[in-house]
């Protein structure tokens, strides 16, 4: 038991990232859509490449979605509109203009025969306006010769929209009817009537008509014809096009949509399973081998299969909604994200995993998988340096263009012409670069959640006036300089060598921020003649020496430094001996020393960042002892410096060539000889 306990404690790793593989399994396949898949890939206006192909069932012929939205269309426009009728008002109308009449006529003096035709014409006005009814005002477009359906109570009848009568047309209709101009008193007094009571008694059903249209959109088919089974449906060779087209959709359509039964689940889930195990078991494979450091970091293979399953869900999320909105999902964010807290290769690695995963459910794979792919591409190569938001602005504004161009080639391949472009897709593209801009917040998020780093945080801790190295300027000044001078001379042979210059830069700013606990006893802070470890033996300053690497990570522990930028306090004396010491005591002990006491605790570099501070470090503090600067000393210096840290076993564990070695050595005699150069003297 105990064993089998020790067993589990020395593999725990590796025991995890097996519970973190099978996890992403499940859950992956969990977000998969369960629905069966067509095995035979085509494109409209491509010959088919299959043997001839046979309706393996009956299956109804689905009409294509712009035949439906036409037919749509042509019923809206040919829907009846209905309009209530209402009684009540007219009986009402008629009622008050023969009161107010009967008023006038008892207060003029007409003769009998006049008061008979005012009333005629009354009558007849009103029971010409209540004929078909008098619209009330309404937003309601429709032609003048539309057929209407005018309702009232059980009774409804058909007529053309222009015999309603309109607000705008009431008073010139009265003037019409009422007699000639110049008007008598009577003639305009029942005129002002009329006008003044007459009120409209017809109003749009907005309710009924609604029905009505949505019965008939109803009643539309969506196919158009029966395929039976093993009738032909296409040949090898034959053009996808017209009804072949419309019978290959269809039959896709059926293998995607139809019902399985719980035996065919199954095996469709295990089919899943297993692609998408293979998919993972690469990653896994690939960072055991090319990237080491991350495979046995847990909290960076975390991070790797969070952003892939989070991918995988937004687009899961998007194509159960509308499949169409596919393109507006910013997936380039996460190469961009892999190369900020990693390196190109893995981003684009992961990139191209994730959309293959992908490609099984969305529809138009081929289309999919090549245009994420290319922008995947394009994201690496055109993004440098991700914490210039120029850069970002200028990649995403290529990406975009890259997705345009691609689409725009593939309609042309599909419909023959470039009269059939879906617009609608360019906007997609464009809310896609709009949504990748947010990957700088993105990166701070993760930051906060995994506890990593990226260019835009060094960016931030590299300024000389945060908290932290302005103390150091305060406190050290010396050591201060030193650490700009270390900085300068380690971002010069990142540069060379292609590491990651900016992570070594803010790397040498703080790595001796231990030296503040005891500036006076470096000699760099050291403005007096007064050596505080003149009063000490050799073993005790060696100590003091010794404990800045301790106390520069207890210091950037507390202000939350990052473990990247702690891996430089660490590493950069290595396992070295604080030598000036060890001879001292040698000398004291007649030779007799315990190497123990005078060693730096380690570890020794293990990136290509760190093994470049250890030589910038040890170069610079050693250039000071110079005391007459020439072209062969400085040479002389480095070759020392660096083959002594060779032969001791520094870079063992550094990523890092001889071929790069030589190099740096060469930027650094370089640098060397610029900082040092000689100036002539001037006469006085």
């Amino acid at each position: 038991m105990k064993k089998f306990i020790n067993k589990l404690l020395v593999n725990h790793s590796l025991i995890y990232k097996l519970f973190l593989y099978i996890a992403a399994i499940v859950l992956v396949v969990y977000l998969f859509p369960k629905g069966g898949q067509f095995k035979y890939e085509f494109q409209k206006g491509k010959p088919w490449q299959y043997e001839n192909y046979y309706a393996p069932f009956d299956f109804a012929v689905q009409k294509s979605i712009e035949d439906v939205e036409n037919e749509k269309k042509q019923i809206k426009e040919t829907s009846k509109q209905f309009f209530e009728y209402n009684d009540e008002i007219v009986s009402n109308v008629k009622d008050e203009i023969s009161s107010k009449i009967n008023v006038l006529f008892s207060n003029l003096k007409l003769t009998k025969k006049g008061k008979s035709d005012l009333v005629k014409k009354s009558t007849a006005i009103v029971n010409t306006i209540y004929e078909y009814g008098y619209l009330e005002d309404s937003n309601i477009q429709f032609a003048e010769n539309k057929l209407i359906t005018l309702r009232n109570g059980n009774k409804t009848q058909d007529i053309q929209s222009y015999k309603l009568f309109k607000s705008f047309q009431i008073l010139e209709f009265i003037n019409s009817k009422i007699g000639t101009s110049p008007y008598t008193e009577e003639q305009n007094s029942v005129l002002n009537i009329i006008y003044e009571e007459l009120k409209p008694n017809v109003s749009f059903d907005e309710n009924f008509t609604l029905k009505v249209l949505q019965e008939n959109l109803n009643k539309i088919s969506y196919t158009e014809g029966l395929v039976s089974e093993k009738e032909r449906i296409i040949f090898k060779g034959d053009i996808v096009e017209g009804e072949k087209l419309a019978k290959l959709n269809s039959i896709k359509s059926e293998f995607e949509s139809q019902v399985w039964s719980k035996s065919n689940y199954n095996w469709i889930v295990f089919g899943y399973t297993i692609l998408v195990a293979l998919s993972f078991l690469m990653l896994l494979l690939f960072l055991r081998k090319y990237r080491l450091d991350i495979f046995e970091n847990n909290n960076k293979v975390n991070f790797i299969f969070f952003n892939i399953i989070l991918i995988v869900l937004l687009l899961t999320l998007i194509v159960k909604y509308d499949a169409k909105y596919i393109y507006v999902a910013p997936i380039v964010i996460l190469p961009l994200v892999l190369k900020a807290f990693f390196d190109a290769r893995l981003g684009l690695f992961v990139h191209v995993l994730t959309i293959l995963l992908l490609g099984f459910i969305v529809p138009n794979s081929f289309e999919f998988i090549f245009l994420q792919i290319i922008a995947g591409i394009v994201t690496i190569l055109t993004i440098s340096e991700l914490y210039k938001r120029a850069n970002l602005f200028i990649s995403v504004l290529q990406i975009t263009f890259v997705y345009f161009l691609a689409y725009f080639a593939f309609s042309i391949i599909q419909e023959g012409n470039a009269q059939n472009l879906d617009w609608d897709k360019f906007l997609y593209f464009t809310l896609n670069g709009a949504a990748t801009l947010f990957v700088l917040p993105l990166i701070y998020i993760f930051e906060k959640m995994f506890g990593l780093v990226s260019d835009e945080s060094l960016k931030e801790l590299s300024n000389t006036n945060s908290k932290l190295l302005h103390e150091l300027a305060e406190k050290a000044p010396g050591t201060f300089q030193h650490s700009l001078q270390v900085a300068n001379l380690a971002e010069a042979c990142a540069n060379e060598v292609k590491a990651n210059s900016m992570l070594v830069r803010t790397g040498a700013l703080y790595h001796d921020i231990g030296k503040m606990d005891n500036p006076m006893f470096f000699t760099e802070n050291q403005s007096t003649n007064v050596n505080p470890h003149n009063e000490l033996t050799p073993k005790d300053s060696a100590q003091i020496i010794i404990n800045h690497i301790i106390k520069g990570v207890e210091l950037a522990k507390k202000h939350h430094l990052p473990d990247r930028i702690i891996d430089f306090i660490r590493t950069h004396h290595g396992t070295s001996l604080v030598y000036y010491f060890y001879k001292k005591e040698e000398e004291l002990n007649g030779g007799v020393v315990d190497a123990k006491y005078f060693q730096y605790p380690g570890p020794i570099p293990f990136s290509k960042e760190t093994a470049i501070l250890m030589m910038c470090d040890a170069v610079e503090a050693a250039s000071k002892s110079i005391k007459e600067p020439s072209v062969q000393a400085f040479d002389n210096l480095v070759e020392k410096i660096i083959n002594k840290q060779m032969e001791d076993g520094q870079f063992m564990n550094a990523d890092i060539t001889f071929k790069e070695l030589q190099t740096i050595k060469k930027v650094l005699k370089k640098k060397l000889k610029n900082i040092y150069h000689l100036r002539i003297e001037y006469p006085e």
